[in-house]
């Protein structure tokens, strides 16, 4: 995995207008970025992996079947 994963587009407006910040990563506060087009800045963190057979579907958490 690279150090610096650059993000496709904006989580807040979905524009892909974006920056590396001035700020620069913080040492295991992940990249900071910034959208030219709504003028926010923001941060990526890689959290970890999940485990194989994990499944994030609402209803495999809730005990239903898919």
């Amino acid at each position: 995995m690279s150090e610096r994963a650059a993000p496709f587009h904006c989580p807040y407006c979905g524009d892909e207008d974006l920056r590396p910040s001035e700020e620069g990563p913080v040492r295991g506060e992940g990249a900071a970025w910034e959208c030219r087009s709504c003028s926010r800045a923001f941060r990526l963190k890689f959290l970890g992996l999940l485990s194989q057979g994990l499944s994030t579907s609402p209803s495999s958490r809730a005990g239903g079947t898919s």
